[in-house]
């Protein structure tokens, strides 16, 4: 059992850190601001999920309150730039 977890845990961390280097790719190539916006978040969430399949893989509890700093953080970073793309500013 603990052959088919450790297993299950590279998977992960492997499409984890692939699903970052394509958005990524689209951050940096993407067309539009709003596309890059979107690979923003998308490589926020990632990290946060790189985070918690690693705090498992390790069995430290740091991890789980890195991943919890970096969703509040990608939260409100992705709120404030699609504000700023509406309307200009982000402070009203």
């Amino acid at each position: 059992m603990d052959r088919l977890l450790e297993l299950s845990i590279g998977y992960a961390l492997v499409c984890v850190l692939l699903a970052m280097l394509f958005c990524t790719a689209r951050l940096i190539i993407g067309p539009s601001a709003h596309d890059r916006v979107l690979a923003l978040d998308t490589v926020w969430m990632c990290s946060m999920l790189l985070a918690l399949v690693l705090g498992i893989r390790l069995g430290s509890e740091a991890y789980f309150d890195a991943a919890m700093l970096i969703a509040l953080l990608g939260f409100v970073s992705t709120i404030a730039i699609a504000k700023f793309l509406m309307r200009g500013e982000v402070i009203e």
